[in-house]
């Protein structure tokens, strides 16, 4: 899915920011989430296939594509 993803996950519905772990919008946990622009291109791309399963798994499309217009 690498030529569809956006620069980053984050669809800004953040619920970490109101102290969930995991958040609602995109599914990162909160530290993923903090530490996104820190992230080498390996870690980012862990994360990006964790998410990318973890949708399919709920068939539903990720939230970062049914976002686009």
């Amino acid at each position: 899915m690498t030529a569809t993803r956006p620069d980053s996950p984050c669809v800004a519905l953040c619920s970490t920011a109101l102290g969930d772990e995991t958040c609602m919008g995109c599914g990162r946990s909160f530290i993923e989430v903090a530490n996104w622009v820190f992230m080498t291109e390996a870690e980012k791309e862990a994360v990006w296939q964790r998410l990318e399963a973890h949708w399919r798994a709920r068939g539903q499309t990720p939230p970062w594509l049914r976002c686009r217009g």
